[in-house]
């Protein structure tokens, strides 16, 4: 591993820099932001099929307008080089790639090209994800994810992809979040497709796994020079009593689930035992079969984190009523969690964020230290903050700037507890903010925003807002106050 060194002090001895070489960008997704549903040959996600549905999304609202970046993306490269960051994670749309989920679609293709080209004109480098959540309805009603088959049209679909951006684009991340998409999307219901069955979930997961190490190796094949890699969103699951057992296997079952359980097949080429165990016991399986730990284990160079919050659990419910991190969508939903019942999440009474979640951000230091000692150290993976950032309730002045004091804040605490890791021997290589813009908050609609950017849906008109250049002015200073 090329371990990232501390950068000099600048002249202020009350500032905090951030390592050479450490990257600073903005990340979105093609769903939330692109729109343009329907044109140039794209077909249907799975999103655009689930937002059909009664009562699943809050507002009954789609994603075919969103932020317009289809036709707006040279605008909206022109706002990521005033903000100064130095990188862009984006994700390329499964639907409009290839609309059957098999055959390539050139007009697709070419809007990716022509951002491409716009960001390098720009000085800023592209960081592809493959997957953020938009397979093909064509494939969903082939059998989604929990088909086999799905995981090597994924493979194809990524060399499609690398036939055109293949000569310009260095990171390529596989997956986002496969939790969300196995989880969200085939066992909870709160997701696209909207599926609520526990076996069809796990299947989901372990096949995503697959479609990520198939297509690891095959990219690894066309080019060795690429820098591979996958993004997992991880929570910091602590028992609320230490002391009590039931608190203690709580805590273990949470971190089986959703964290170990992609972790440990990535990075150590097999699932937990414990997990196994407790699946067993409801006779619930993984389908694995003979190679594919071995596919799945397929050496990476780079590891995306993207943490919101941690958890309190406890195998008693919660006397304040507890947490839910839930859209208030209309739809049942169930636990996300296949082995979980008699598992309670506790409030610790921290600040919460427009959507619920506690603001908690030693728990990323935590969470950082513990990956880089457990699984990236040894592996010789670097490791990313790939997904960071907070919605609030903003309000737009009568100037029509937005002073987002809070959102600045967790920006700063959170880049702090980054620095808190680093200075603890964990070395992170970068940090990209959730999100560029406000955008299409999947089961919430657009009822959240994430942005360091405002986006008047009804105009489109873009707006930088404080702590947007509160990011600014910590890339240009690449360090932070000292706390």
């Amino acid at each position: 591993m090329t371990l990232v060194t501390p950068a000099p002090q600048g002249a202020s001895s009350l500032a905090r820099a951030f390592p050479t070489g450490f990257r600073f960008g903005v990340a979105t997704a093609a769903y939330q932001i692109e729109g343009a549903s329907n044109r140039d040959g794209r077909g249907d996600a799975i999103w655009d099929a689930f937002a059909r549905i009664p009562g699943a999304v809050v507002g009954g609202e789609d994603g075919s307008r969103a932020c317009e970046h289809y036709d707006r993306y040279r605008d909206d490269v022109a706002l990521m080089r005033e903000l100064g960051v130095d990188t862009y994670r984006f994700s390329t749309s499964w639907a409009r790639v290839q609309p059957d989920g098999r055959t390539a679609n050139a007009q697709g293709l070419d809007f990716y090209s022509r951002l491409v080209d716009e960001l390098l004109a720009a000085g800023i480098t592209p960081w592809l994800t493959l997957y953020h959540w938009d397979l093909p309805q064509a494939l969903e009603e082939a059998g989604g994810w929990p088909a086999r088959d799905t995981a090597y049209r994924f493979r194809d679909y990524a060399l499609a992809v690398h036939d055109v951006l293949g000569d310009r684009i260095e990171h390529w991340t596989t997956l986002n979040e496969p939790w969300c998409s196995a989880f969200l999307g085939y066992l909870s219901g709160e997701h696209a497709p909207g599926r609520q069955e526990p076996q069809a979930s796990l299947d989901a997961a372990h096949h995503l796994l697959l479609g990520h190490g198939l297509t690891i190796q095959a990219l690894r094949e066309r080019d060795a020079a690429l820098k591979l890699g996958v993004t997992l969103n991880m929570t910091v699951p602590d028992p609320v009593d230490p002391s009590h057992p039931g608190d203690v296997d709580a805590a273990r079952r949470i971190d089986a689930q959703h964290n170990r359980l992609f972790i440990d097949p990535i990075v150590r080429g097999a699932y937990p035992s414990d997990l196994i165990d407790d699946l067993t016991a409801l006779e619930l399986s993984l389908p694995v079969e003979e190679g594919d730990l071995a596919i799945i284990g397929s050496p990476i160079e780079a590891l995306g984190i993207n943490y919101y919050h941690g958890g309190a659990l406890s195998d008693q419910p919660d006397p304040s009523a507890g947490l839910s991190t839930a859209a208030p969508s209309e739809r049942p939903k169930l636990s996300p969690f296949p082995a979980a019942e008699g598992v309670h999440w506790h409030s610790r009474q921290l600040p919460t964020t427009a959507m619920g979640w506690e603001v908690q951000p030693e728990g990323l230091t935590r969470l950082l230290n513990r990956v880089h000692t457990d699984y990236t150290k040894d592996a010789g993976i670097e490791l990313y903050v790939t997904e960071n950032g907070a919605a609030y309730t903003d309000v737009v002045e009568a100037d029509g700037s937005v002073n987002d004091v809070e959102r600045a804040a967790f920006l700063e605490a959170h880049l702090a507890a980054v620095l808190d890791a680093i200075d603890a021997g964990t070395p992170v290589h970068g940090y990209f903010y959730w999100s560029l813009m406000d955008n299409y908050e999947w089961a919430w609609g657009y009822d959240k925003r994430f942005g360091l950017v405002r986006v008047d849906y009804e105009t489109q008109e873009r707006t930088i807002k404080a702590s947007g250049m509160r990011y600014r002015q910590i890339i240009a200073d690449r360090a932070i106050a000292a706390g």
